[in-house]
């Protein structure tokens, strides 16, 4: 109101404006500076990022993670054991946890994870570790890591993959390694020896050909 009011055109009044002209040095500086700005984030980001998903080395524990809609499975390729993750039923009441897959990793051990998706594209993320890598079908991609302390963390998929997405969860289970081999042989007692697969669906039905499959 302010500037409607000072400074209105009046009656009589037929000057033109002061008109402002292109101010090379300020349009320089705006776009050069960002530039700059934009350049070295991009080195940082790059040199960091690969050397994060470097996965070069030997790595002490190789594991197969699955993700399916909508849970997970994860083949322990050394110990040639695997377990079967199902839907978890988010009631919002305690203990979901408790149903949920378990990743169980030995700590100050490099671990090389294989992932791969059954049907469409998912995400492994576990927030804790600060990292997340897409699963896209059809292709294989690798993470390699060393899980540094004891403990549960939370696990989920990070990709929007249909109606139950919320529900794709797991849980990662940082233990010594001899909780480790003694989970391993838990697996191994309940017959669950070799590896399962990415020719099942969801629902472990092998009859059935894995959404995206086709071709």
């Amino acid at each position: 109101m302010w500037s409607v009011t000072v400074y209105r055109k009046r009656k009589g009044d037929d000057k033109l404006p002061m008109q402002t002209r292109a101010n090379v040095p300020l349009e320089l500086m705006y776009t050069i500076i960002p530039l700059i700005m934009i350049a070295v984030l991009f080195r940082w980001t790059a040199t960091d990022i690969a050397e994060i998903k470097d996965v070069s080395g030997p790595a002490d524990v190789h594991i197969q993670a699955i993700g399916k809609q909508w849970a997970w499975d994860f083949n322990y390729l050394d110990d040639e054991v695997y377990s079967v993750g199902v839907q978890a039923v988010l009631t919002g009441k305690p203990g979901v946890e408790e149903t949920l897959p378990n990743l169980y990793l030995p700590v100050g051990e490099t671990v090389d994870i294989t992932l791969n998706s059954r049907d469409v594209i998912h995400s492994f993320w576990i927030p804790a570790f600060l990292f997340k890598q897409d699963m896209i079908p059809g292709r294989t991609t690798h993470i390699q890591f060393i899980p540094e302390t004891e403990g549960t963390y939370q696990g989920k998929c990070a990709e929007l993959c249909g109606e139950y997405h919320s529900a794709m969860l797991f849980n990662v289970k940082v233990v010594s390694r001899e909780e480790y081999d003694a989970q391993m042989q838990k697996l191994r007692d309940a017959g669950q020896t070799g590896s399962i697969g990415l020719e099942y669906n969801r629902l472990q039905d092998p009859e059935v050909q894995p959404a995206g499959a086709e071709g």
